[in-house]
């Protein structure tokens, strides 16, 4: 009985045994025929969280020969007003950044030649130029949208590594002397180190997350604040960005670090006289918003004397430099023009540096500006120095004193009006607020005396933007 019922038993196993078996057999025929008919790849393509199509072979080598054709053969089809007006420089500054970037052309895992230098460099530029999506030259430069955005990334990167340090550099002492003198000849100040200003660029794809701190009331969109400061020649030398858009301008001048090298004793001397006054430092021309410090002059509110009433139109005349600077920048770069796409901040900082950078590249290449750079030399913020918090905090103090920046405004009024003698303003003055009080404003005691003498007493109110 026993006998017969492990028979059966065994039996039963042998059986399952065979149907497993089979079963199995009959999967890996199923698996082969799907893997056959290509139904599992589609299915695992659906799938995946980020889809990817067959490679195109979309003829690279073509598209380099293509392109030097039409730009960098000894006979191009494309003349040089062509090159400069797409390229937005000129066809030897083009080349020099490309054998600057250069690196030895790499293969990759299937044998396959990689893009050449000049794809990847016109690739990158002309997303610059033109603000346009990755995939806009793929017809052209035969590049798919990743390998553009790619190029784009590590051309920003090679930009600001190979070039910042000489094109985006502080004010040397030579540097200093040559804005001084530049200043001096055109708008008649001296010691004018250049404008400051702020200029916002929108940011289309900000995360939502975010977009309460990025979008201030009276703008239509999400942006991320660029603070700048510009000489006469339109050459940027001073580049602070990443400044959330809901911020205002003395909120960007308070976290920039612009003054950091005067307050640890790193800047290059810079002290002038005016007006029989000695000064420790340049200043950069401002709007209303910015802080009443030594380091800003602004122009009067309401001015009175014909001295004031000259210095205003010529500060106002000479802060546009600035904004013509601004202007330009947007123009050659549609891609600071128009919303950006990127979805981070690194990547926004990195686009911006590299306008910049290129910007003042082509300014010094087209001969309007030219600085002469020593690569050996150490720049102002490359200085070791230790200063104590006491020391920083009177440097801290002197730029941020009131008393010294009325007094250079007046300085600057009287320099530029050719009236040396004190008088004569002050006569000009009491004139002017006796027709005010005339005319019915009441004004407090300390105001009369600071429209009669403005370089003692301080302002109460400055104009706000």
């Amino acid at each position: 009985m026993s006998s017969s019922s492990s028979d059966s038993d065994n039996d039963d196993i042998d059986l399952a045994i065979n149907q497993i078996v089979m079963n199995n057999v009959r999967a890996t025929e199923l698996i082969k025929e799907l893997y056959d008919n290509n139904l599992l790849q589609d299915e695992v393509e659906e799938t995946s969280k980020i889809p990817r199509g067959p490679r195109k072979d979309r003829g690279r080598e073509e598209g380099h020969n293509k392109l030097v054709a039409d730009y960098f053969a000894e006979h191009p089809v494309y003349n040089d007003v062509d090159f400069d007006r797409r390229f937005r420089m000129s066809r030897r500054l083009f080349l020099r950044i490309v054998n600057d970037l250069d690196r030895e052309q790499q293969w990759d895992a299937r044998g396959v030649k990689g893009f050449s230098p000049l794809q990847k460099c016109v690739s990158a530029i002309r997303q610059l130029a033109y603000g346009s999506a990755s995939d806009a030259f793929d017809e052209y430069l035969r590049m798919s949208e990743t390998t553009s955005r790619d190029c784009l990334e590590h051309f920003c990167k090679g930009i600001i590594f190979v070039y910042m340090r000489q094109y985006l550099r502080k004010p040397t002492a030579t540097d200093v002397r040559a804005i001084y003198a530049l200043h001096e000849q055109t708008h008649g100040l001296p010691s004018m180190l250049g404008s400051i200003d702020c200029m916002h660029w929108y940011w289309k794809n900000c995360p939502m997350a975010w977009r309460g701190q990025f979008h201030r009331g009276d703008h239509t969109g999400p942006s991320v604040i660029l603070e700048a400061v510009a000489s006469q020649d339109q050459w940027i030398w001073h580049a602070f960005f990443g400044v959330p858009g809901a911020t205002n301008d003395i909120i960007v001048v308070n976290q920039s670090p612009i003054f950091n090298d005067l307050f640890e004793n790193k800047a290059p001397d810079s002290s002038f006289v005016v007006n029989n006054t000695h000064y420790n430092h340049g200043y950069y021309l401002a709007d209303g918003i910015y802080p009443e410090w030594t380091t800003f002059v602004k122009a009067f509110r309401y001015p009175v004397e014909e001295s004031r009433v000259h210095f205003k139109t010529r500060q106002e005349l000479a802060r546009k430099d600035i904004e013509r600077t601004f202007a330009t920048l947007k123009d050659k770069w549609h891609v600071v023009k128009y919303p950006a796409r990127v979805w981070t901040q690194r990547k926004l900082s990195l686009i911006m540096h590299t306008c910049i950078i290129l910007h003042n590249m082509i300014r010094e290449d087209e001969g309007f500006s030219h600085y002469p750079f020593d690569p050996t030399e150490v720049l102002p913020g490359e200085i070791e120095t230790t200063i104590s918090e006491e020391d920083r905090a009177r440097n801290v103090n002197l730029v941020k004193n009131r008393e010294r920046h009325a007094n250079l405004r007046h300085d600057l009024s009287i320099h530029g009006s050719g009236k040396a003698d004190v008088a004569a303003d002050v006569a000009a003055g009491m004139r002017g607020m006796a027709c005010t009080i005339k005319d019915g404003l009441r004004a407090s005691t300390m105001e009369v005396l600071h429209e009669v003498l403005g370089f003692v007493v301080l302002e109460k109110d400055e104009d706000d933007k």
